[in-house]
């Protein structure tokens, strides 16, 4: 199997800087905010889609716009590329996801992945008006999954559970196929749930071994439950012609941002519930210092933003190597990310992705491995090929 690529749609506005609004950036210096136009986020999807990624993270949250209408209007401006749209269960009907899903699929021709995302902090679903903690919220996903995928496979569906209740619930057209399901979380709360409903499970970003002993743990669960799952991770990337170059624009990222700031991001990210960020968190301890947390793994970004908080780091042959090494521990699919978002989809894509291609990790997902042998590659996560262009009427 092929490695499989996602980039990023900041959502929320992008620029040069971790903390947005060309914060840090010297008198002179190319700098400044991108706001999340569909003109700006549609680049950045194009780029993407040329590059060769399959897909794009669209996040869900407070601080950002909605990633079910962001990528309905950006489906219009692109052509192939897949939308792995986050969205939190429960503060929906499932009947209504799967109708919305149904819908998403049908009209961008089968291009809707599902990122789930239960709500690691109560606060933020207290203003959604979800009061559950954190281990109920697991528990309704579980419920709210199991009335998704019934709906899927067209069955009319009666469940009277602890958190999701409906009555001959059933979707008059069903998505063709049904989008993959991605699933992250690393609390025991987590695992089995992740297991059960997830076709990819996703990490973030930590050292190789960390990684190792988690995919072990997810593994053991999933041959109990007769499931096989892929894998993948969650990173974002400074990928640069040499590892000086890439290390110099990652000490660039921290210039101008105050202690006192990153005081304040790390008091607020310990309140977390989440385990994911507490392991986040253990990486760097809120130092600047020894943040190189494993080859090429910066711990940096984590120091003034929530979530994945890594980045690969040097050197496209570098950062190509680190791949390969998860890829080893049974990461098949890569979810990047980088500062600012547009320009660094042309780093990665035109220096990296060329020499995984050249050790036949990779394939562009709109051509053939090599254009000897006419072999068109389709999507890693469905076994349904990429659909023909519509036919263009004759003027």
């Amino acid at each position: 199997m092929t490695l499989t690529f996602h980039w990023f749609l900041p959502t929320n506005g992008d620029s040069r800087d971790i903390v947005g609004g060309g914060h840090g950036v010297p008198t002179g210096a190319a700098g400044g905010a991108r706001p999340a136009s569909v003109a700006y986020l549609g680049q950045i999807a194009r780029s993407a889609e040329q590059l060769g990624f399959v897909g794009a993270l669209t996040p869900t949250g407070a601080w950002c716009e909605d990633a079910w209408l962001s990528t309905a209007m950006l489906a219009e401006v692109t052509e192939r590329l897949r939308f792995l749209v986050a969205f939190r269960p429960g503060l929906t009907s499932p009947t209504l996801a799967a109708q919305m899903a149904s819908t998403f699929q049908r009209l961008s021709r089968g291009r809707l992945l599902l990122n789930v995302v239960t709500g690691g902090e109560s606060s933020e679903q207290r203003a959604y008006g979800d009061f559950l903690d954190k281990d109920a919220r697991y528990a309704r996903a579980d419920e709210f999954l199991h009335v998704v995928r019934a709906l899927w496979r067209g069955e009319t569906v009666d469940h009277h559970g602890t958190h999701v209740r409906v009555e001959q619930a059933r979707l008059h057209r069903l998505p063709d196929p049904a989008p993959p399901v991605y699933f992250g979380g690393s609390s025991a709360a987590a695992l089995p749930v992740a297991v059960r409903h997830s076709d990819v499970y996703l990490t973030w970003g930590e050292p190789p071994t960390q990684v190792a002993d988690k995919l072990d743990r997810v593994r053991a669960l999933a041959a109990g439950a007769g499931r096989d799952l892929r894998f993948g991770i969650r990173l974002h990337v400074i990928a640069r012609d040499s590892a000086d170059e890439a290390w110099a624009q990652a000490r660039r990222l921290l210039n101008g941002i105050a202690e006192a700031d990153i005081r304040a991001v790390q008091d607020g990210l310990r309140r977390s519930e989440s385990e994911g960020q507490r392991r986040m968190l253990d990486l760097h301890g809120g130092s600047r210092d020894s943040l190189e947390v494993s080859p090429n793994l910066w711990a940096g970004v984590g120091l003034v933003r929530g979530g994945a908080g890594t980045a690969l780091v040097g050197s496209h042959r570098e950062i190509a190597d680190r791949i390969a090494e998860y890829h080893a521990l049974g990461i098949d699919e890569f979810i990047l990310s980088g500062y600012p978002h547009l320009e660094e989809a042309y780093w990665f894509g035109e220096g990296v992705l060329p020499i995984l291609r050249e050790r036949g990790l990779w394939r562009h997902p709109d051509g053939p491995a090599d254009p000897a042998d006419g072999v068109d590659i389709p999507f890693a996560g469905t076994s349904t090929p990429r659909p023909a262009p519509e036919p263009v009427a004759a003027r």
